[in-house]
């Protein structure tokens, strides 16, 4: 407690979802102390556009700063990252040496890019990954008519990074793992419809095989990479799309289960490695695996825009009624722009058994996929078709609240 006998609330993580539990905790009429902790020296900002807008405005990036709200009250102490959590105490540390107490804790640390393993040595320069404004702003800067652009990993921040570069007026080059671009999230008939977006672009999509080995010349500058196929690829400038991990290396020995995200229970609360509620911490957003109903209970960090919002919320209203916690139950929901073509999807496409393909117009380029687990509708997703996802989302909200999340 603070000095006057209030509650001293921690959120770490300045992103999006640290934003949304402080408004929440605000407007749910929380009136003690709250400290946010971020590990950039920015405030909020939108992360989305960065794989889009922000390569292809004119005359540079555009401001994604988030609205701060009047009225948050909170002491943010940016630049500083976490380093470690001692829940016995109730404090978290912070890179600087300062040690904060807290009544309670959000984990809101999102995610960090995936990278190559150390085993691979340093990259070449102009290979980049693209997670924060740092790194939007100098893959814009590298993203010059004429250079070649080598994109691995065909998911949805690499395909918009393609379309992006192509947009720009370069050469795109795309390498993916998998048969299709988005198959293991959205199944074969939509991974084939992105590919065919990709080639009528003008991308030069290349599936079943990876970048083996990045090339640099004598100023250390990247020329191109060699294909597990054997064959090269000849590039200026890189972009590894090779995924999220959740930003929770700062927790160990904290006892909290946080491989692959932290855990939580649906009321957001975080578990240890028992599987036992820890005390007054919670998660939220990309560093959090949270249960699926639609998904059989199953925990997942979904890493989606829409959950960071969802999740920060229904956690920072758990924190305050601790004894009566709030569950979470919205549907999950991604989105993304290719070529012009808007693509959007409620449930989890991903968790699915079967996809149904219910329109296919590649011409219109119109597309609707219903998906199911064992029978039972689990998720939807459109391409130019957003109005149908209403009736989808409903369907999915009323099984996600009916069904147990395990």
């Amino acid at each position: 407690m603070t000095g006057d006998g209030r509650r001293h609330l921690v959120i770490v993580g300045a992103s999006l979802a640290g934003l949304r539990a402080a408004q929440t905790l605000r407007a749910e009429g929380f009136e003690g102390e709250l400290t946010v902790v971020g590990a950039e020296l920015h405030a909020p900002y939108d992360r989305p556009p960065l794989s889009k807008q922000a390569l292809t405005a004119p005359g540079g990036p555009p401001d994604t700063a988030l609205p701060v709200p009047d009225g948050i009250r909170a002491r943010w102490l940016l630049g500083r990252p976490a380093v470690a959590l001692d829940p016995r105490a109730a404090t978290v540390t912070l890179a600087d040496g300062t040690t904060l107490p807290y009544d309670g804790l959000l984990v809101a640390t999102g995610a960090a890019p995936r990278r190559l393993p150390p085993d691979r040595g340093a990259p070449p320069r102009r290979v980049f990954t693209l997670r924060d404004r740092e790194d939007a702003h100098a893959l814009r800067a590298e993203l010059t008519p004429g250079r070649r652009l080598l994109v691995v990993g065909a998911g949805f921040l690499g395909s918009e990074v393609a379309a992006a570069g192509r947009a720009l007026g370069l050469d795109v080059t795309v390498v993916e793992a998998g048969r299709l671009p988005l198959e293991r999230v959205a199944g074969s008939a939509v991974g084939a419809f992105v590919a065919d977006l990709h080639r009528t672009a003008g991308a030069d999509l290349r599936v079943e095989t990876t970048a083996e080995t990045l090339h640099s010349g004598p100023d250390g500058a990247l020329t191109g990479a060699t294909l597990g196929d054997g064959t090269t690829v000849t590039a200026d400038v890189a972009v590894l799309a090779l995924g999220a991990v959740p930003a929770t290396g700062w927790l160990a020995g904290s006892g909290l289960d946080a491989e692959g995200g932290v855990r939580c229970d649906r009321w957001l609360r975080a578990l240890d490695t028992e599987g036992r509620v820890v005390p007054g911490v919670f998660a939220a957003g990309d560093a959090a695996r949270v249960p699926q109903p639609l998904a059989d209970g199953q925990p997942m960090a979904l890493g989606h825009w829409s959950d960071a919002l969802d999740q920060a919320a229904t956690a920072a209203r758990t924190m305050l009624t601790p004894h009566s916690p709030h569950a979470l139950d919205a549907v999950p929901s991604f989105w993304s722009d290719l070529y012009g073509a808007r693509i959007r999807s409620v449930g989890l496409p991903g968790a699915a058994d079967e996809a149904r393909v219910v329109e296919h117009d590649a011409v219109a380029r119109r597309m609707e996929v219903s998906y199911h687990r064992e029978g039972r509708l689990v998720g939807a997703l459109t391409v130019g078709r957003t109005a149908r996802l209403a009736a989808y989302r409903e369907e999915l909200h009323r099984r996600s609240t009916t069904v147990p999340a395990g």
